[in-house]
């Protein structure tokens, strides 16, 4: 059997993280963030799991329609003479040249009908998957002023600096939170290309993967400078 994430944990890890958030920064637009993530991992999980059971209305209507298809195009070259000694060259190949297009015309249709389940799925998909991509920019927004070079310097501060107010180790803590909330975005993300294995949906998920990882770099960097400020 295949190793696949477990969307329950996933989601119950967010509630946790936000708890711990709420411990340490209560009331904080790194909690709201945090809750309106929880928000969406828990419809990615629903969608997830829509995307991965099969759609019987969309395939039961799209095999009747290509039935029907097929039948009409029998039953109309039922109605042909295929007698030669009846027909003309010019009319043979005009009637070759009709069958050809009913056949391509038919064979398009096909192609439409069987995909259809494909791209109502991969539409969800994509429209959740950006969803992941806005709420990870919005963290980063929220980390972006936290600057580690300026704690117990408040003499740097101009008259439009933002407020910093956290100690060392607060603001350690608040960028481990974020560091968190990022990765955790890409195991959301990798949920639809476990449900959906899809090679637009895999691209999709490895963009969100790879916005997280390079957030996360950002993160790191601040907190190596803290680390370094310790000693």
């Amino acid at each position: 059997m295949a190793v696949q994430l477990d969307a329950g944990r996933i989601v119950d890890t967010i509630k946790l993280l936000k708890l711990r958030i709420n411990d340490r920064f209560p009331d904080s637009g790194l909690e709201q963030v945090c809750q309106q993530f929880l928000d969406i991992a828990r419809k990615s999980k629903k969608n997830a799991e829509w995307i991965a059971r099969p759609n019987l209305a969309i395939r039961i209507s799209s095999y009747a329609a290509i039935l029907i298809a097929v039948i009409g195009i029998i039953w109309t070259i039922s109605f042909v003479d295929f007698s030669i000694q009846d027909n003309t060259l010019v009319n043979i190949m005009t009637l070759l040249e009709a069958l050809i297009n009913d056949v391509v015309l038919l064979g398009a249709a096909i192609f439409f009908l069987v995909t259809i389940e494909l791209r109502v799925k991969r539409k969800r998909a994509l429209e959740r998957l950006n969803e992941l991509r806005v709420i990870a920019h919005v963290i980063d927004m929220h980390q972006l002023t936290k600057d580690p070079n300026v704690i117990g310097n408040s003499s740097m501060n101009t008259t439009h600096s933002p407020k910093r107010v956290l100690t060392q180790y607060e603001l350690e803590r608040y960028l481990d939170y974020c560091s968190e909330l990022m990765s955790l975005i890409s195991k959301v993300a990798i949920l639809y290309a476990q449900s959906l294995p899809d090679e637009v949906i895999v691209h999709a998920v490895n963009e969100v993967e790879e916005l997280t990882s390079g957030l996360s770099r950002k993160i790191y960097q601040k907190l190596m400078i803290l680390d370094k400020a310790k000693g």
